[in-house]
Protein backbone atom coordinates (compact mmCIF):
# COMPACT_ATOMS: atom_id res chain seq x y z
CA UNK A 1 0.00 0.00 0.00
CA UNK A 2 1.08 3.59 -0.54
CA UNK A 3 2.62 5.49 2.38
CA UNK A 4 3.44 9.14 1.85
CA UNK A 5 5.99 9.60 4.62
CA UNK A 6 7.71 7.99 7.59
CA UNK A 7 8.62 9.50 10.96
CA UNK A 8 10.45 8.14 13.99
CA UNK A 9 9.74 8.73 17.69
CA UNK A 10 10.98 7.14 20.94
CA UNK A 11 7.35 6.78 22.07
CA UNK A 12 4.16 7.55 20.16
CA UNK A 13 1.06 8.36 22.20
CA UNK A 14 -2.17 8.18 20.19
CA UNK A 15 -4.81 10.34 21.82
CA UNK A 16 -5.00 13.92 23.02
CA UNK A 17 -7.35 13.51 26.00
CA UNK A 18 -6.54 13.27 29.68
CA UNK A 19 -4.98 9.79 29.43
CA UNK A 20 -2.75 10.61 26.48
CA UNK A 21 -1.59 13.97 27.80
CA UNK A 22 -0.94 12.53 31.28
CA UNK A 23 1.31 9.94 29.67
CA UNK A 24 3.13 12.53 27.57
CA UNK A 25 3.69 14.92 30.47
CA UNK A 26 5.18 12.14 32.60
CA UNK A 27 7.51 10.92 29.82
CA UNK A 28 10.89 12.27 28.79
CA UNK A 29 10.29 12.83 25.10
CA UNK A 30 7.51 11.49 22.87
CA UNK A 31 5.14 12.25 20.01
CA UNK A 32 1.44 12.88 20.70
CA UNK A 33 -1.00 12.21 17.87
CA UNK A 34 -4.59 13.46 17.94
CA UNK A 35 -7.36 13.46 15.35
CA UNK A 36 -8.30 16.95 16.47
CA UNK A 37 -6.59 19.59 18.60
CA UNK A 38 -5.06 18.06 21.73
CA UNK A 39 -7.11 18.64 24.82
CA UNK A 40 -10.40 17.71 23.16
CA UNK A 41 -12.47 14.57 22.84
CA UNK A 42 -14.59 13.13 25.63
CA UNK A 43 -12.19 14.42 28.30
CA UNK A 44 -13.02 18.03 27.45
CA UNK A 45 -16.75 17.25 27.70
CA UNK A 46 -16.49 15.73 31.19
CA UNK A 47 -18.67 17.66 33.62
CA UNK A 48 -18.67 16.07 37.08
CA UNK A 49 -15.01 15.98 38.04
CA UNK A 50 -12.44 13.70 39.64
CA UNK A 51 -13.20 11.39 42.54
CA UNK A 52 -10.66 11.68 45.37
CA UNK A 53 -10.90 11.05 49.11
CA UNK A 54 -9.90 14.47 50.45
CA UNK A 55 -12.49 15.23 53.13
CA UNK A 56 -11.78 14.62 56.82
CA UNK A 57 -14.54 12.03 57.02
CA UNK A 58 -13.33 10.22 53.89
CA UNK A 59 -10.50 7.82 53.03
CA UNK A 60 -9.08 5.95 50.04
CA UNK A 61 -10.48 2.81 51.62
CA UNK A 62 -13.99 4.26 51.62
CA UNK A 63 -13.56 5.36 48.01
CA UNK A 64 -12.39 1.84 47.15
CA UNK A 65 -15.36 0.28 48.95
CA UNK A 66 -17.79 2.42 46.94
CA UNK A 67 -16.00 1.51 43.70
CA UNK A 68 -16.18 -2.20 44.47
CA UNK A 69 -19.81 -2.06 45.59
CA UNK A 70 -20.95 -0.39 42.37
CA UNK A 71 -18.85 -2.66 40.12
CA UNK A 72 -21.22 -5.67 40.45
CA UNK A 73 -18.51 -7.96 41.83
CA UNK A 74 -16.18 -7.66 38.83
CA UNK A 75 -13.62 -4.99 39.75
CA UNK A 76 -10.07 -6.00 40.64
CA UNK A 77 -9.56 -5.07 44.32
CA UNK A 78 -5.80 -4.50 43.88
CA UNK A 79 -6.33 -2.12 40.96
CA UNK A 80 -9.11 -0.32 42.83
CA UNK A 81 -6.85 0.18 45.84
CA UNK A 82 -3.97 1.35 43.65
CA UNK A 83 -6.12 3.98 41.92
CA UNK A 84 -8.00 5.30 44.95
CA UNK A 85 -4.77 5.64 46.95
CA UNK A 86 -3.20 7.65 44.12
CA UNK A 87 -6.15 10.01 43.70
CA UNK A 88 -5.03 12.80 46.03
CA UNK A 89 -1.55 13.00 44.49
CA UNK A 90 -3.03 13.19 40.98
CA UNK A 91 -5.24 16.11 42.02
CA UNK A 92 -2.16 17.88 43.40
CA UNK A 93 -0.34 17.09 40.15
CA UNK A 94 -3.05 18.80 38.12
CA UNK A 95 -3.04 21.84 40.40
CA UNK A 96 0.69 22.14 39.79
CA UNK A 97 -0.10 22.40 36.07
CA UNK A 98 -2.42 25.28 36.78
CA UNK A 99 -5.84 23.62 37.00
CA UNK A 100 -8.00 25.91 39.13
CA UNK A 101 -10.46 23.68 40.94
CA UNK A 102 -13.48 25.22 42.62
CA UNK A 103 -12.92 26.27 46.24
CA UNK A 104 -15.10 26.85 49.28
CA UNK A 105 -15.27 30.32 50.90
CA UNK A 106 -12.52 29.15 53.30
CA UNK A 107 -10.17 28.24 50.43
CA UNK A 108 -10.53 24.47 50.65
CA UNK A 109 -11.34 22.33 47.62
CA UNK A 110 -15.10 22.22 47.04
CA UNK A 111 -16.28 18.61 46.99
CA UNK A 112 -19.44 17.43 45.26
CA UNK A 113 -21.28 14.14 45.53
CA UNK A 114 -22.49 11.87 42.75
CA UNK A 115 -24.40 8.61 42.43
CA UNK A 116 -22.85 5.61 44.12
CA UNK A 117 -20.58 7.66 46.40
CA UNK A 118 -21.07 7.54 50.17
CA UNK A 119 -19.18 10.81 50.65
CA UNK A 120 -18.70 14.20 49.05
CA UNK A 121 -15.45 13.59 47.12
CA UNK A 122 -15.84 15.00 43.60
CA UNK A 123 -13.26 17.68 42.82
CA UNK A 124 -14.59 19.99 40.11
CA UNK A 125 -13.75 23.14 38.19
CA UNK A 126 -15.94 25.80 36.63
CA UNK A 127 -18.97 24.21 38.25
CA UNK A 128 -19.82 21.55 35.67
CA UNK A 129 -17.04 22.38 33.21
CA UNK A 130 -14.31 20.33 34.85
CA UNK A 131 -13.08 18.56 31.75
CA UNK A 132 -12.65 21.78 29.81
CA UNK A 133 -10.65 23.38 32.65
CA UNK A 134 -8.37 20.36 33.05
CA UNK A 135 -7.71 19.90 29.36
CA UNK A 136 -6.99 23.60 28.84
CA UNK A 137 -4.24 23.49 31.47
CA UNK A 138 -2.82 20.17 30.26
CA UNK A 139 -2.75 21.34 26.65
CA UNK A 140 -0.77 24.43 27.62
CA UNK A 141 1.65 22.31 29.66
CA UNK A 142 2.25 19.98 26.70
CA UNK A 143 2.77 22.81 24.23
CA UNK A 144 5.40 24.33 26.52
CA UNK A 145 7.50 21.15 26.44
CA UNK A 146 10.26 21.08 23.82
CA UNK A 147 10.59 17.30 24.11
CA UNK A 148 6.95 16.60 23.17
CA UNK A 149 6.14 16.71 19.48
CA UNK A 150 2.44 17.25 18.73
CA UNK A 151 0.81 15.96 15.56
CA UNK A 152 -2.80 17.14 15.24
CA UNK A 153 -5.35 16.28 12.58
CA UNK A 154 -4.26 12.66 12.09
CA UNK A 155 -6.47 9.63 12.67
CA UNK A 156 -5.31 6.16 13.66
CA UNK A 157 -5.67 3.66 10.82
CA UNK A 158 -3.92 0.67 12.36
CA UNK A 159 -0.99 -0.58 14.36
CA UNK A 160 2.32 -1.28 12.67
CA UNK A 161 3.82 -4.49 14.00
CA UNK A 162 6.96 -6.57 13.59
CA UNK A 163 6.36 -10.16 14.58
CA UNK A 164 4.62 -10.20 17.93
CA UNK A 165 5.48 -6.68 19.03
CA UNK A 166 4.35 -3.14 18.30
CA UNK A 167 6.53 -1.13 15.96
CA UNK A 168 4.52 2.05 15.38
CA UNK A 169 1.25 3.32 13.93
CA UNK A 170 -0.24 4.04 10.54
CA UNK A 171 -2.02 7.40 10.43
CA UNK A 172 -4.07 9.31 7.93
CA UNK A 173 -4.40 13.08 7.94
CA UNK A 174 -7.60 14.94 7.28
CA UNK A 175 -6.06 15.91 3.94
CA UNK A 176 -5.54 12.26 2.97
CA UNK A 177 -1.81 12.14 3.76
CA UNK A 178 -0.75 8.64 4.88
CA UNK A 179 1.98 8.63 7.51
CA UNK A 180 3.80 5.85 9.37
CA UNK A 181 5.31 6.74 12.75
CA UNK A 182 7.86 4.13 13.80
CA UNK A 183 8.34 3.78 17.55
CA UNK A 184 9.47 0.94 19.85
CA UNK A 185 6.75 1.96 22.35
CA UNK A 186 3.14 2.68 21.37
CA UNK A 187 0.55 4.03 23.80
CA UNK A 188 -3.11 3.83 22.79
CA UNK A 189 -5.19 6.48 24.54
CA UNK A 190 -7.79 6.76 21.80
CA UNK A 191 -10.95 6.92 23.93
CA UNK A 192 -14.00 4.72 23.98
CA UNK A 193 -16.73 3.39 21.71
CA UNK A 194 -19.75 5.47 22.70
CA UNK A 195 -19.90 7.08 19.27
CA UNK A 196 -20.60 3.65 17.75
CA UNK A 197 -24.14 3.97 19.16
CA UNK A 198 -26.82 6.11 17.56
CA UNK A 199 -27.74 7.69 20.92
CA UNK A 200 -24.61 8.79 22.74
CA UNK A 201 -23.04 11.57 24.77
CA UNK A 202 -19.67 10.90 23.10
CA UNK A 203 -18.22 12.76 20.10
CA UNK A 204 -17.65 11.16 16.72
CA UNK A 205 -13.99 10.71 17.61
CA UNK A 206 -15.02 7.99 20.09
CA UNK A 207 -15.86 5.22 17.64
CA UNK A 208 -13.44 2.54 18.69
CA UNK A 209 -10.46 3.15 16.39
CA UNK A 210 -7.98 2.02 19.05
CA UNK A 211 -10.02 -0.99 20.14
CA UNK A 212 -10.53 -2.08 16.52
CA UNK A 213 -6.81 -1.74 15.76
CA UNK A 214 -5.91 -3.90 18.77
CA UNK A 215 -8.60 -6.46 17.92
CA UNK A 216 -7.35 -6.83 14.35
CA UNK A 217 -3.91 -7.67 15.73
CA UNK A 218 -5.20 -10.24 18.21
CA UNK A 219 -4.42 -8.20 21.35
CA UNK A 220 -6.15 -9.50 24.47
CA UNK A 221 -9.42 -7.76 25.36
CA UNK A 222 -11.59 -7.79 28.48
CA UNK A 223 -15.10 -7.02 29.75
CA UNK A 224 -16.36 -5.85 26.36
CA UNK A 225 -20.03 -6.43 27.17
CA UNK A 226 -20.12 -3.69 29.80
CA UNK A 227 -21.27 -0.44 28.22
CA UNK A 228 -22.46 2.21 30.62
CA UNK A 229 -25.53 4.21 29.64
CA UNK A 230 -26.02 7.62 31.19
CA UNK A 231 -29.56 8.19 32.47
CA UNK A 232 -29.68 11.94 31.92
CA UNK A 233 -28.78 12.98 28.43
CA UNK A 234 -30.78 15.99 27.33
CA UNK A 235 -33.53 14.69 25.03
CA UNK A 236 -33.06 17.00 22.05
CA UNK A 237 -32.35 16.50 18.35
CA UNK A 238 -28.56 16.43 18.51
CA UNK A 239 -25.63 14.08 17.90
CA UNK A 240 -24.05 13.67 20.34
CA UNK A 241 -26.73 14.28 22.95
CA UNK A 242 -25.80 16.91 25.56
CA UNK A 243 -24.89 15.39 28.92
CA UNK A 244 -26.54 16.56 32.14
CA UNK A 245 -24.04 15.81 34.87
CA UNK A 246 -24.80 13.41 37.69
CA UNK A 247 -23.69 16.14 40.06
CA UNK A 248 -27.07 17.78 39.46
CA UNK A 249 -28.72 14.89 41.26
CA UNK A 250 -26.04 15.12 43.92
CA UNK A 251 -27.16 18.72 44.40
CA UNK A 252 -30.80 17.71 44.77
CA UNK A 253 -32.24 17.43 41.24
CA UNK A 254 -35.05 14.87 40.97
CA UNK A 255 -36.12 12.42 38.28
CA UNK A 256 -39.82 12.59 37.43
CA UNK A 257 -42.12 10.68 35.11
CA UNK A 258 -44.76 12.30 32.91
CA UNK A 259 -47.17 12.42 35.85
CA UNK A 260 -44.65 14.33 37.93
CA UNK A 261 -43.99 11.35 40.21
CA UNK A 262 -40.52 10.79 41.65
CA UNK A 263 -40.13 7.16 40.54
CA UNK A 264 -36.57 6.40 41.75
CA UNK A 265 -37.62 6.64 45.41
CA UNK A 266 -39.58 3.39 45.04
CA UNK A 267 -36.87 1.59 43.04
CA UNK A 268 -33.71 1.98 45.14
CA UNK A 269 -32.91 3.17 48.69
CA UNK A 270 -30.54 5.79 47.28
CA UNK A 271 -33.20 7.03 44.84
CA UNK A 272 -31.60 9.43 42.30
CA UNK A 273 -28.15 8.62 43.69
CA UNK A 274 -28.43 4.87 43.08
CA UNK A 275 -25.67 3.26 40.97
CA UNK A 276 -25.72 4.55 37.43
CA UNK A 277 -26.80 1.25 35.86
CA UNK A 278 -29.86 1.10 38.12
CA UNK A 279 -30.93 4.65 37.30
CA UNK A 280 -30.27 4.19 33.56
CA UNK A 281 -32.39 1.02 33.38
CA UNK A 282 -35.21 2.75 35.21
CA UNK A 283 -35.18 5.73 32.84
CA UNK A 284 -34.91 3.39 29.84
CA UNK A 285 -37.89 1.31 31.00
CA UNK A 286 -40.11 4.38 31.14
CA UNK A 287 -38.88 5.57 27.76
CA UNK A 288 -39.61 2.13 26.26
CA UNK A 289 -43.28 2.77 27.12
CA UNK A 290 -43.19 5.94 24.97
CA UNK A 291 -43.22 8.13 28.07
CA UNK A 292 -40.93 11.06 28.73
CA UNK A 293 -38.68 11.31 31.80
CA UNK A 294 -37.73 14.68 33.25
CA UNK A 295 -34.91 15.95 35.44
CA UNK A 296 -36.25 18.59 37.79
CA UNK A 297 -33.46 21.12 38.31
CA UNK A 298 -35.76 23.81 39.69
CA UNK A 299 -34.99 22.56 43.20
CA UNK A 300 -31.23 23.09 42.80
CA UNK A 301 -30.00 26.18 44.64
CA UNK A 302 -27.94 28.71 42.61
CA UNK A 303 -28.29 26.58 39.48
CA UNK A 304 -26.82 29.07 37.00
CA UNK A 305 -23.79 29.77 39.18
CA UNK A 306 -23.09 26.17 40.20
CA UNK A 307 -23.88 24.50 36.86
CA UNK A 308 -23.25 27.02 34.09
CA UNK A 309 -22.84 24.29 31.48
CA UNK A 310 -26.26 22.82 32.21
CA UNK A 311 -27.76 26.30 32.25
CA UNK A 312 -26.34 27.06 28.81
CA UNK A 313 -27.45 23.71 27.36
CA UNK A 314 -30.99 24.26 28.61
CA UNK A 315 -31.10 27.80 27.23
CA UNK A 316 -29.93 26.54 23.85
CA UNK A 317 -32.86 24.11 23.90
CA UNK A 318 -35.26 26.92 24.80
CA UNK A 319 -35.75 25.76 28.40
CA UNK A 320 -35.40 27.78 31.60
CA UNK A 321 -33.85 25.14 33.87
CA UNK A 322 -34.66 27.21 36.97
CA UNK A 323 -38.37 27.15 36.19
CA UNK A 324 -39.14 23.96 34.30
CA UNK A 325 -37.79 20.39 34.26
CA UNK A 326 -35.50 19.11 31.54
CA UNK A 327 -36.50 16.17 29.27
CA UNK A 328 -33.90 13.39 29.55
CA UNK A 329 -33.12 10.04 27.99
CA UNK A 330 -30.54 7.28 28.24
CA UNK A 331 -27.49 7.37 25.99
CA UNK A 332 -24.29 5.36 25.57
CA UNK A 333 -21.71 7.08 27.70
CA UNK A 334 -18.74 4.96 28.81
CA UNK A 335 -17.15 1.59 28.02
CA UNK A 336 -15.86 -0.37 31.01
CA UNK A 337 -14.32 -2.95 28.69
CA UNK A 338 -11.46 -2.55 26.27
CA UNK A 339 -7.86 -3.61 25.74
CA UNK A 340 -6.79 -5.69 28.73
CA UNK A 341 -3.86 -4.24 30.66
CA UNK A 342 -1.86 -5.04 33.76
CA UNK A 343 -1.26 -2.71 36.71
CA UNK A 344 1.25 -0.72 34.63
CA UNK A 345 -0.90 -0.35 31.51
CA UNK A 346 0.93 -3.03 29.51
CA UNK A 347 -1.10 -5.08 27.02
CA UNK A 348 -0.56 -8.64 25.72
CA UNK A 349 1.55 -7.27 22.86
CA UNK A 350 5.12 -6.27 23.68
CA UNK A 351 5.69 -2.56 23.28
CA UNK A 352 1.96 -1.76 23.28
CA UNK A 353 0.31 0.09 26.16
CA UNK A 354 -3.22 1.33 26.70
CA UNK A 355 -4.82 3.79 29.10
CA UNK A 356 -8.03 5.74 29.49
CA UNK A 357 -11.33 4.48 28.17
CA UNK A 358 -9.76 2.29 25.46
CA UNK A 359 -8.22 0.17 28.23
CA UNK A 360 -9.76 -2.34 30.60
CA UNK A 361 -7.68 -2.15 33.75
CA UNK A 362 -10.07 -3.89 36.13
CA UNK A 363 -11.01 -0.67 37.95
CA UNK A 364 -14.63 -0.41 36.83
CA UNK A 365 -15.88 -3.98 36.66
CA UNK A 366 -19.46 -4.21 35.48
CA UNK A 367 -20.38 -0.61 36.30
CA UNK A 368 -18.21 2.49 36.64
CA UNK A 369 -18.45 4.66 39.73
CA UNK A 370 -19.08 8.26 38.72
CA UNK A 371 -15.97 10.46 38.23
CA UNK A 372 -13.55 7.52 38.38
CA UNK A 373 -12.82 7.78 34.64
CA UNK A 374 -10.75 10.98 34.61
CA UNK A 375 -8.96 9.63 37.67
CA UNK A 376 -8.12 6.36 35.91
CA UNK A 377 -6.65 8.19 32.92
CA UNK A 378 -4.46 10.30 35.19
CA UNK A 379 -3.21 7.40 37.29
CA UNK A 380 -2.46 4.99 34.46
CA UNK A 381 -1.00 7.62 32.15
CA UNK A 382 1.66 8.33 34.78
CA UNK A 383 2.15 4.63 35.54
CA UNK A 384 2.70 3.83 31.87
CA UNK A 385 5.29 6.60 31.58
CA UNK A 386 7.10 5.29 34.65
CA UNK A 387 7.13 1.75 33.22
CA UNK A 388 8.36 2.91 29.80
CA UNK A 389 11.26 4.79 31.41
CA UNK A 390 12.43 1.54 33.01
CA UNK A 391 11.87 -0.61 29.92
CA UNK A 392 13.70 1.15 27.14
CA UNK A 393 13.07 -1.02 24.09
CA UNK A 394 15.18 -1.02 20.96
CA UNK A 395 13.38 -0.43 17.65
CA UNK A 396 11.69 -3.53 16.32
CA UNK A 397 13.69 -5.60 13.85
CA UNK A 398 12.34 -7.55 10.93
CA UNK A 399 9.69 -6.85 8.27
CA UNK A 400 6.98 -4.38 9.19
CA UNK A 401 3.37 -5.52 8.97
CA UNK A 402 0.93 -2.94 7.61
CA UNK A 403 -2.81 -3.30 7.01
CA UNK A 404 -3.73 -5.05 3.79
CA UNK A 405 -5.93 -2.34 2.41
CA UNK A 406 -5.75 1.40 2.07
CA UNK A 407 -8.72 2.63 4.10
CA UNK A 408 -10.09 6.03 3.29
CA UNK A 409 -10.86 8.68 5.84
CA UNK A 410 -13.64 8.31 8.37
CA UNK A 411 -16.72 9.99 6.99
CA UNK A 412 -20.32 9.95 8.16
CA UNK A 413 -22.63 8.39 5.57
CA UNK A 414 -26.08 6.82 5.55
CA UNK A 415 -24.35 3.45 5.85
CA UNK A 416 -22.48 4.58 8.97
CA UNK A 417 -25.76 5.85 10.44
CA UNK A 418 -27.39 2.48 9.71
CA UNK A 419 -24.56 0.65 11.48
CA UNK A 420 -24.88 2.91 14.53
CA UNK A 421 -28.62 2.25 14.70
CA UNK A 422 -28.00 -1.49 14.47
CA UNK A 423 -25.47 -1.35 17.30
CA UNK A 424 -27.78 0.78 19.43
CA UNK A 425 -30.76 -1.53 18.97
CA UNK A 426 -28.86 -4.76 19.69
CA UNK A 427 -26.48 -3.64 22.45
CA UNK A 428 -28.60 -1.13 24.34
CA UNK A 429 -29.50 -1.07 28.06
CA UNK A 430 -31.61 -4.25 27.71
CA UNK A 431 -30.36 -7.06 25.47
CA UNK A 432 -31.65 -10.39 24.18
CA UNK A 433 -30.08 -13.24 22.23
CA UNK A 434 -32.61 -12.94 19.39
CA UNK A 435 -31.80 -9.31 18.55
CA UNK A 436 -28.08 -9.79 19.06
CA UNK A 437 -27.97 -12.76 16.67
CA UNK A 438 -29.82 -10.74 14.03
CA UNK A 439 -27.13 -8.07 14.39
CA UNK A 440 -24.33 -10.65 14.15
CA UNK A 441 -25.80 -12.03 10.92
CA UNK A 442 -26.12 -8.56 9.41
CA UNK A 443 -22.59 -7.54 10.40
CA UNK A 444 -20.94 -10.73 9.15
CA UNK A 445 -22.34 -10.07 5.69
CA UNK A 446 -21.59 -6.35 5.73
CA UNK A 447 -19.05 -5.17 3.12
CA UNK A 448 -17.41 -1.99 4.46
CA UNK A 449 -16.81 0.84 2.03
CA UNK A 450 -14.72 2.93 4.41
CA UNK A 451 -12.56 2.74 7.49
CA UNK A 452 -15.43 4.13 9.55
CA UNK A 453 -17.60 1.17 8.61
CA UNK A 454 -14.75 -1.31 9.06
CA UNK A 455 -14.10 -0.11 12.61
CA UNK A 456 -17.79 -0.11 13.54
CA UNK A 457 -18.24 -3.67 12.27
CA UNK A 458 -15.11 -4.89 14.03
CA UNK A 459 -16.05 -3.29 17.37
CA UNK A 460 -19.67 -4.44 17.21
CA UNK A 461 -18.77 -8.06 16.46
CA UNK A 462 -16.41 -8.20 19.43
CA UNK A 463 -18.98 -6.66 21.77
CA UNK A 464 -21.74 -8.96 20.53
CA UNK A 465 -19.54 -12.01 21.05
CA UNK A 466 -18.86 -10.99 24.66
CA UNK A 467 -22.50 -10.07 25.33
CA UNK A 468 -23.80 -13.36 23.94
CA UNK A 469 -21.33 -15.35 26.03
CA UNK A 470 -22.36 -13.70 29.31
CA UNK A 471 -25.68 -15.42 29.95
CA UNK A 472 -26.68 -13.44 32.99
CA UNK A 473 -27.56 -9.89 33.98
CA UNK A 474 -24.82 -8.07 35.84
CA UNK A 475 -24.04 -4.38 36.21
CA UNK A 476 -24.52 -2.52 32.95
CA UNK A 477 -25.03 -5.80 31.02
CA UNK A 478 -28.72 -6.64 31.31
CA UNK A 479 -30.47 -9.40 29.36
CA UNK A 480 -34.21 -9.90 29.16
CA UNK A 481 -33.69 -13.63 28.43
CA UNK A 482 -31.26 -14.13 31.33
CA UNK A 483 -32.46 -11.65 33.97
CA UNK A 484 -30.77 -13.31 36.96
CA UNK A 485 -27.24 -12.69 38.19
CA UNK A 486 -25.14 -15.86 38.46
CA UNK A 487 -23.57 -16.61 41.81
CA UNK A 488 -20.39 -18.14 40.36
CA UNK A 489 -19.58 -15.73 37.52
CA UNK A 490 -15.85 -15.25 36.86
CA UNK A 491 -14.26 -12.09 38.20
CA UNK A 492 -13.40 -10.85 34.70
CA UNK A 493 -13.86 -12.22 31.21
CA UNK A 494 -10.97 -12.08 28.79
CA UNK A 495 -11.00 -12.93 25.13
CA UNK A 496 -8.55 -13.02 22.29
CA UNK A 497 -10.18 -11.64 19.17
CA UNK A 498 -10.78 -14.07 16.40
CA UNK A 499 -8.83 -13.32 13.23
CA UNK A 500 -12.01 -12.69 11.21
CA UNK A 501 -12.23 -8.93 11.87
CA UNK A 502 -8.88 -8.34 10.16
CA UNK A 503 -10.61 -9.21 6.90
CA UNK A 504 -12.78 -6.13 7.34
CA UNK A 505 -10.15 -4.21 5.43
CA UNK A 506 -10.09 -6.60 2.50
CA UNK A 507 -12.94 -4.98 0.50
CA UNK A 508 -10.94 -1.78 0.63
CA UNK A 509 -8.13 -3.20 -1.52
CA UNK A 510 -9.76 -1.73 -4.58
CA UNK A 511 -8.99 1.71 -3.12
CA UNK A 512 -5.23 1.17 -3.12
CA UNK A 513 -3.64 3.94 -5.12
Amino acid sequence: MRVDDYMVAPVVVVGGGIAGLSTALALEGCMVVANEAIGGGSSRLAQGGIAAALAEDDSPGSHAADTLRVAAGLADPEIVSLVTNAAASRVDWLRAFGVEFDLTPTGALALGREAGHSRHRIVHAGGDRTGAAIMRAMREAVLQRDDIRVLEGFELVDLVTAGNRAAGVLLEGHDGLRLVVLAPQVVLATGGIGGCFDRTTNPATSRGAGLAAAARRGVRLADLEFVQFHPTALAVDADPLPLLTEALRGAGALLLDESGDRFMASIHPDAELAPRDVVARSVFAIGAQDQQVFLDTTVVRDLEERFPGTWSLARAAGIDAAKEPLPVTTAAHYHMGGIATDAHGATSMRGLWACGEVASTGLHGGNRLASNSLLEGLVFGVRIAQAIRTQRLAPAMGPLELPRGAPEQNTDTDRVAALRRLIGSSLGPLRAESTMLVAVHALQSWKPDSRAEANLVCVALQLLRAALERRESRGSHQRSDYPAQLANAPARRFLKPEPVPLAMFEPLRRRVA
